[in-house]
């Protein structure tokens, strides 16, 4: 629509005569996004975007839909004969267009605060049981060739996550053929590394180009776990290849660039694919090009557009062969000279916090001082005026999300440290999330279930006519789940029970949820466990062979707490020493890995 009708003169001026044009960054305010797809949903029950929403001034809106051609075509209107319409309706039938406008808005009400209109649970909450019917449901959806469901595919590293614990078979082949099918097909960037948005057809052949870096985070993470679960496997590369990619390509100035546009001068993918022909010449080799044309299944003709996306071969390693170092240095620098896609710069701040979290759980001390420095960073170029922002040029308040993700980070940055530093900037950071985006009554360990969740936005914000929740997970977890984790995971640091009763109080307002339809929110599914039976795992002092291995493991629902800072649980305990506790009360301290291992297992925490 932006090539086809936004920049038609006529059209543009039809547009100006009659109606006030917003263009909205859905990347800098997902609130706004969030609440008119929310509408769009409900007039044409369908969403994406393009999103075209026609709003009263008050913000109401009165008609929406995604996609229109510039002019009737296939049974659709066109975009100006919608246009001169709606103007029309103004003019003569405002009335009509004003009730349309109160209608939707008062089903809009009940859909942005679907969390409010859920009942309670009526049983306690069972999160084995819960676990155990998110795997069932995750496996039954598979897909053979990886994933869940069919074409286009997104990436859905939460879902990956949820199945990581259980070792049945079934459930390994699951994960193992997700994971790779990624991170060895075309969806994945085998040049220059990093993961693109989602793949358009079963096969993750050919992916949609466009590379955003809140993926790179959330599946950095992932294989970063997964490869805790499976030490054999290639997936600590692929993290690491992944984080790499981000630090060279999206670095700038105040953190990292949010996105890779999907086109290069107008053709989509044209910086990513190769012939035979271009190999053979850059290369000169015969034996070599042959080796590197089959390494990466390159084909005359290729299967896109007439060419191939790199993609591993069976049996090749992820990691380049020393032997093809060279050849491939010489491939990146021919494409280095081709058109570049553009880079969307703005630095997003939940996007950067996903980045930093990653980088602290690689259990690589160069990359974990990275994630510290971006945290560090981030406090300087998002907070200002007691306020912080989404994006570095301050101009959008900070959602729900942007707060909760670094929050989660923060802790992360207390597990690779045991500095009371991160704890303290957590504290602080808790107490403006609640302030700035709670509804109701705050609840406390003496009155634990009051309030009403997580707004998105801000109370600083007005220029919505209704303030969204979000409780579902979709390519990105809710803000719903992530603040319900990092809340729990920082109220068992500290041994807080207010903090944990906010925590609590996410987890039972979408109890019904979480008890019933657990896969519309495993993010909150893994959340629950921390608030509900989370593991405190304390080892005070200086790092150790204990917290190495620690450190070194799944970590599954549970903290740990090192150093000699303030934190509750560390007062009394014995260096070289590891505790496993839970709500506070510990079992008897060890001193073996063997031991620490046991315990850790009788508690859920492996």
């Amino acid at each position: 629509m932006a090539h086809e009708s936004f920049e038609d003169e006529a059209i543009a001026q039809q547009i100006n005569e009659s109606f006030i044009p917003i263009k909205v960054d859905r990347e800098e305010r997902p609130d706004v996004d969030a609440f008119y797809m929310a509408a769009t949903q409900l007039v044409s029950g369908h969403g994406g975007w393009p999103m075209s929403v026609f709003l009263l001034p008050d913000g109401k809106p009165f008609l929406a839909g995604t996609y229109y051609p510039p002019t009737d075509r296939n049974g659709q209107v066109g975009f100006p004969r919608l246009l001169s319409a709606l103007s029309d309706a103004w003019a003569s039938q405002r009335a009509v267009v004003e009730e349309q406008a109160n209608k939707l808005s008062e089903a809009l009400e009940r859909e942005i605060a679907f969390v409010d209109h859920l009942k309670v649970h009526d049983a306690v909450v069972d999160l084995k049981v819960v676990r155990q019917k998110l795997r069932d449901e995750l496996v039954k959806n598979s897909d053979p060739l990886g994933g869940f469901g069919g074409a286009p595919k997104f990436p859905r590293p939460s879902y990956v996550e949820a199945l990581l614990e259980f070792k049945d078979e079934e459930t390994r082949d699951v994960v193992a053929t997700t994971l790779n099918a990624m991170s060895r097909e075309g969806m994945y960037d085998h040049l220059r590394g990093g993961f693109a948005r989602y793949s358009v057809d079963a096969e993750w052949h050919v992916p949609h180009f466009e590379k955003m870096l809140c993926d790179q985070g959330l599946l950095a993470r992932a294989y970063f776990q997964a490869a805790k679960h499976d030490s054999t496997s290639e997936w600590r590369d692929v993290a690491l290849d992944t984080i790499n990619f981000v630090l060279s390509d999206l670095r700038i100035e105040k953190g990292f660039a949010s996105s890779l546009d999907a086109d290069a001068g107008g053709e989509e993918g044209s910086h990513v694919t190769w012939t035979p022909n271009e190999v053979a010449s850059t290369l000169g080799d015969a034996t070599i090009t042959k080796r590197i044309i089959d390494r990466f299944r390159i084909s005359d003709p290729g299967l896109f557009e007439g060419k191939s996306i790199p993609r591993l071969a069976s049996g090749e390693p992820f990691v380049e062969p020393a032997e093809l170092v060279k050849s491939i240095d010489l491939l990146r620098h021919v494409r280095s000279a081709r058109v570049q896609p553009g880079r969307d710069e703005k630095v997003i701040l939940e996007w950067n916090a996903m980045f930093a979290s990653a980088c602290l759980r690689s259990d690589d001390e160069t990359l974990i001082a990275e994630g510290v420095a971006l945290l560090n960073s981030l406090r300087t170029s998002h907070f200002s005026n007691q306020t912080w922002w989404r994006t570095e040029n301050l101009q959008a308040h900070a959602t729900a999300s942007d707060l909760a993700w670094l929050l989660d980070a923060y802790i992360d940055a207390f597990e690779c440290t045991g500095d009371d530093t991160w704890t303290t900037l957590a504290s602080e950071l808790a107490t403006y999330l609640v302030a700035r985006h709670w509804d109701g009554e705050v609840p406390s360990a003496k009155t634990p279930n009051v309030g009403q969740g997580f707004f998105t936005q801000s109370n600083h914000v007005q220029d919505l006519p209704s303030r969204p929740k979000e409780i579902f997970d979709g390519a990105t977890p809710s803000s719903h789940a992530v603040a319900c984790r990092a809340l729990a995971r920082l109220a068992l640091c500290l041994g807080d029970n207010n903090l944990l009763s906010i925590s609590q109080q996410l987890v039972q307002l979408a109890s019904s949820l979480v008890a019933t339809h657990p896969g519309s929110v495993p993010d909150l599914v893994n959340a629950a466990g921390y608030a509900l039976s989370g593991v405190e795992i304390v080892i005070p002092g200086a790092p150790n062979e204990l917290s190495k291995h620690v450190r070194s493991l799944p970590m599954v629902r549970s903290v740990l707490i090192t150093g000699n800072g303030s934190s509750p649980l560390l007062g009394g305990r014995s260096e070289a020493m590891a505790y496993v506790c839970r709500a506070g009360v510990c079992q008897l301290p060890v001193s073996t890995i063997d031991e620490l291992d046991k315990q850790l297992l009788e508690a859920g925490a492996l």
